[in-house]
């Protein structure tokens, strides 16, 4: 689990590999874990997982090979927001926050990591803005806000911003990790859920302090959002995130954004999990892997995985046919 070709990857450099970095659902990796610990059997994971320094969900991904590692990290959830949501009217109020996890845990298993596989850390964290403000809301109640009280919408994701700095400045100091991926959904399957101009007045000047305070600290940004983002992806691209995910080919062209953006931007993702990989055949996916990598790894900057998560209704066959490829490119 060499880390320089992740490295390579984000700074647009070739090395010979292509990196990958395949995720998969709880609910496959119930139904395929033991399956993939087999037959893509690593002594060292093995022996990590056996003694019970590492999970049965980071065996599986290191013994398939991925080039880098997501894991969890210390974050916060809301406390008190189950009636948030009730009313089409904004509360009066902001909802209270409760931090989830232990630091001394999280400390000690990335240093493991990286002590004894040596591969590339991103710390994952899911739902981390806009996602977090219509996790309190509804995502219907949360839109209409940002349409007609934009006020109240604008001081919950500011107070999400608040919380999630003081978080983030507990985590950037470890030496272990490398990069930092914040998700939000901002797109649909066409476009944006909201016009590029809300987006860049309500959403973009929190990211931004996300943003830069990842990268004072030296560490990538990771940057997930579902969907049709094509619209922003200049300014994401000047804002400075370093990897895009999930870079979903029913949604966007993704061979004229690597036209446009591959300079600047990393992409994590492209092969896809709505129609080849749960439908196709096992070869079908094996030729569109190879299109995908062959195409996005010019000059760097791509890292091979489906556009989202490998669910439990993509046939064993098709998952080793990705896997295979992914092997084949990454020279393991």
């Amino acid at each position: 689990m060499d880390i320089k070709h992740i490295q390579k990857a984000i700074t647009h450099q070739t090395s010979g590999k292509i990196p990958y970095l395949i995720q998969i659902t709880r609910e496959a990796k119930d139904k395929y874990g033991d399956m993939l610990l087999h037959d893509y059997y690593n002594k060292d994971v093995m022996s990590a997982y056996e003694k019970g320094s590492i999970g049965k969900c980071d065996a599986i991904y290191m013994s398939i090979g991925n080039h880098a590692l997501g894991v969890s990290v210390p974050w916060w959830t809301w406390y008190d927001a189950k009636k948030y949501a009730e009313s089409f009217d904004p509360p009066s109020y902001m909802p209270k926050a409760k931090g989830i996890g232990s630091y001394t845990e999280y400390e000690d298993y990335t240093k493991f990591i990286k002590e004894n596989f040596g591969c590339y850390i991103c710390d994952f964290i899911w739902g981390s803005h806009f996602e977090k403000a219509y996790f309190a809301r509804g995502i219907e109640n949360f839109l209409a806000d940002m349409a007609t009280e934009q006020e109240f919408a604008q001081e919950l994701l500011d107070t999400i911003i608040r919380k999630n700095m003081v978080m983030l400045e507990n985590i950037v100091t470890n030496e272990n990790v490398d990069g930092i991926l914040l998700g939000s959904d901002w797109g649909s399957q066409k476009s944006l859920l909201m016009s590029p101009v809300t987006w860049r007045q309500m959403i973009q000047p929190g990211e931004q302090k996300e943003y830069d305070l990842i990268h004072r600290y030296m560490k990538d940004v990771w940057v997930h959002s579902c969907g049709n983002v094509q619209s922003i992806l200049p300014d994401l691209s000047e804002m400075g995130v370093n990897v895009l995910n999930p870079v979903q080919p029913e949604c966007m062209d993704i061979y004229e954004i690597k036209k446009s953006f591959g300079s600047v931007l990393t992409f994590w993702g492209g092969i896809s999990t709505q129609k080849t990989l749960p439908y196709g055949t096992a070869e079908e996916v094996k030729k569109e892997a190879e299109k995908v990598i062959t195409n996005m790894s010019v000059n760097g900057g791509y890292i091979c995985a489906p556009s989202q998560e490998i669910q439990n209704d993509v046939p064993y066959d098709n998952l080793r046919a990705l896997i295979d490829v992914a092997r084949y490119y990454g020279n393991i």
